[in-house]
């Protein structure tokens, strides 16, 4: 996919992005290119040297799409929420692109990064302490209006709020009410409606649910759902359950160590993995079954997570892979589709030897 025709970075000003331009049910509205997000690791109190770094993101490169649900999947500590923080810029990017719609936003600023913030709204994993316990549900959700007035003026603020609380599921009433008046799953919906004020494209929820019960999960996901379908909404949805993520999401991305490892459709991931690793996820999947959990052919790895401070040489996940060869220490494999597969298992994989699991392989 070229990237032609866009701004370099830094070539347009702030005020004259304006991104309002619509695109297309399918095409690309997030474009992510080679995003690396170091942390230095330093020593000295007075004098501080850097003497290594903690590589969260490393050269990931994805598109989300217009309309579409992205999941990312991955065990804790391999980047999901750092990867999240730095495409709202909350964590500014090493180094790497990150385009809406067609505009490069990783180095924006000022009234350039306000913009982009109008479009590009968050949902936050903990509805516990993502909501200030001094300030009302409506303060809360109204809060966006006072940073862009354009959106609603302040006559029509308390309306528009109470219109979020009844789309979210939650009585209009409540907009006096404080955070701690309410059930987890209550936060969640008063966190979504929050995202909901400014009418974004782009919605990143990062681990949305993952903080409440069952019943509810199900609840803020079918909230969703319907959300999406109502206002034209674009996911990046990350999160541990990989039965979440395969109800919710069009696409699926695997990430390991700070890279995206596979990526394909719910079906080609859950049902046609390539990768060990994310066969590796899919065997450790609850099955509530008792005989079909007894007879299930899991597989377990051996070893721990490398450090992202010091990551191995060419395959991230060679020390721990059943299939690992010489070639795996010496060479990173690309994020590409292998000419040896076909079908359904013919996408994306970062593995030199990437096909489907066997019958007691690993």
């Amino acid at each position: 996919m070229t990237l032609s025709g866009a701004s370099p970075i830094g070539a347009t000003a702030p005020e004259e992005i304006a991104f309002n331009h619509p695109v297309a049910r399918g095409e690309p509205i997030l474009e992510v290119r080679d995003l690396v997000k170091y942390f230095p690791l330093t020593k000295g109190i007075l004098f501080k040297k850097q003497v290594g770094a903690v590589k969260a993101v490393d050269g990931v490169s994805f598109d989300l799409v217009q309309g579409e649900t992205l999941g990312i999947v991955g065990e804790s500590g391999c980047g999901k929420s750092t990867l999240a923080k730095v495409l709202m810029n909350l964590e500014p990017a090493t180094s790497g692109s990150v385009r809406y719609k067609g505009e490069e936003i990783s180095r924006l600023s000022g009234a350039g990064l306000k913009a982009v913030r109008r479009n590009i709204q968050m949902v936050f994993q903990d509805p516990y302490t993502s909501l200030n316990p001094r300030m009302t549900v409506g303060d809360i959700i109204g809060e966006p209006y006072e940073i862009h007035p354009e959106v609603a003026p302040k006559g029509d603020r308390r309306k528009a709020v109470q219109d979020l609380l009844d789309v979210v599921g939650l009585n209009p009433e409540y907009i006096n009410r404080y955070p701690h008046q309410f059930s987890g799953g209550q936060r969640q919906r008063i966190g979504i409606a929050r995202g909901l004020a400014l009418k974004p494209e782009i919605i990143i929820c990062d681990e949305p649910v993952s903080a409440l019960d069952v019943s509810v999960q199900a609840q803020v996901i079918n909230l969703l759902e319907q959300l999406q379908d109502e206002f034209n909404l674009s996911y990046m949805f990350i999160a541990h359950d990989l039965s979440i993520v395969r109800h919710i999401s069009d696409r699926v991305g695997v990430m390991y160590l700070g890279k995206i490892v596979e990526v394909g459709s719910d079906a080609e991931i859950y049902e046609h993995a390539t990768h060990p690793y994310t066969q590796a996820l899919l065997s450790a999947v609850p099955v509530p079954d008792p005989r079909a959990r007894e007879a299930r052919d899991r597989i377990v790895l051996v070893g721990d997570v490398p450090s992202p401070a010091n990551p191995p040489s060419g395959c991230r996940f060679r020390t721990r892979c059943w299939r690992a060869q010489e070639r795996c220490a010496t060479e990173e494999p690309p994020l590409v589709r292998r000419d040896t597969l076909a079908g359904p298992a013919a996408h994306d994989s970062a593995c030199h030897f990437a096909g489907e699991r066997q019958p007691g392989e690993g």
